[in-house]
């Protein structure tokens, strides 16, 4: 391990002294590159710095042991670095992990009302409340890309995209089923009623990204609407896609040009074919690495949000908040960094001894 640390700190060094150098901010380009080079290695060079203080201090408490003097403070140094050392070595060992390639990327959530009725499209509804609270305090964006509302004011269907550095990192987890359990407006008796909607995260592809013919597309445009059928958009600018080979459809309406609405659907349409594509892959695993965190458990139920008991659970770390209102305000990070922090451990679990 060290010996690939400090290959990555040369590395660094490197591209620091390359971003010192004149001639560089000559071209804007490389000076991009380099910065997000830097930005990625930094936390890992960071984090051996603080190792290699680590053990000099250690190292250092063992020598000064010798003097009677010195004995008692250099035991507590000795003592703290000894301490730390086992935290530092796994913060080291989940930097190494191999990083997730689309860990950078927007996302693209569609989220669907499940079994429920009219209760499942408000609860759908909700819950993109819900991703655009989160998506907001992490000063991303939220562009809509289509949606089917009900004259209640729920949503059948709704696709979103959340521009952010980092967002794929973060929405990666909620890919699944979610389950409901509250009293609906229009239940008389208080009846508790049970509903379920799915959440699906794909990563935002760029056309780039995938192979894509464009004769294996077929391309119809249709006016914008809203809800109950009244156009928001007199023109033909909302745009479908159809993906001949395999069938994939997507529609892109909320902008106002068809430009940017083709614009929009291919890159739907590239991330939906990405996805299908790494879901062949993985089903070629073994059932450990299908239960995995984030590796396609579209039709299990991940997590329940229960109203009359204030609770929300996600099943596949057995976590439970009791702070449904703050939930569903979009305070996630809590949830997700423990899925995160789950998955690192899977992963290292499987890497092995370092």
């Amino acid at each position: 391990m060290v010996d690939k640390l400090n290959a990555i700190e040369a590395k660094y060094s490197q591209i620091e002294a390359r971003l010192g150098a004149s001639e560089t901010y000559a071209d804007p380009e490389l000076v991009a590159k380099l910065n997000k080079e830097q930005a990625e290695l930094q936390p890992l060079v960071d984090a051996f710095r603080a190792y290699r203080r680590t053990l000099d201090a250690k190292a250092q408490a063992e020598e000064m042991m010798s003097d009677p003097e010195l004995k008692e403070l250099a035991q507590e140094e000795y003592q703290a670095a000894l301490d730390d050392l086992p935290r530092l070595e796994k913060e080291l060992q989940i930097l190494l992990l191999p990083r997730d390639p689309n860990d950078g990327k927007n996302v693209i959530v569609e989220i669907r009302a499940g079994v429920g009725g009219e209760e499942a499209a408000l609860f759908a509804h909700s819950l993109f409340r819900m991703y655009s609270m989160y998506a907001e305090s992490r000063g991303w964006q939220t562009v809509v890309d289509s949606a089917s509302e009900t004259e209640l004011g729920g949503v059948k269907e709704i696709v979103f995209t959340v521009e952010g550095d980092g967002a794929w990192s973060r929405f990666k987890f909620e890919s699944g089923v979610h389950r409901v359990q509250r009293v609906p407006e229009t239940e008389s008796g208080g009846r508790v009623h049970t509903s379920t909607v799915t959440v699906a995260v794909l990563p935002e592809m760029e056309t780039a990204d995938v192979q894509l013919n464009p004769a294996d597309i077929e391309m119809q445009v249709f006016r914008s609407s809203g809800a109950g059928g009244q156009h928001v958009n007199k023109t033909s600018s909302a745009v479908r896609l159809i993906h001949k080979p395999t069938g994939t459809v997507v529609e892109c309406q909320q902008e106002r040009s068809q430009f940017q609405n083709r614009d929009k659907a291919m890159r739907l349409l590239a991330s939906r074919l990405y996805e299908a594509e790494q879901e062949k892959i993985s089903s070629e695993y073994t059932e450990k690495r299908r239960s995995q965190v984030g590796s396609g458990m579209r039709n299990e139920r991940i997590r329940t949000y229960n109203f009359p008991q204030g609770r929300v659970t996600d099943h596949r770390i057995g976590l439970t908040l009791y702070k449904i209102d703050q939930v569903m305000d979009g305070a996630l990070d809590e949830i997700i960094d423990a899925l995160a922090a789950d998955h690192q451990a899977e992963l290292l679990k499987e890497q092995g001894p370092a």
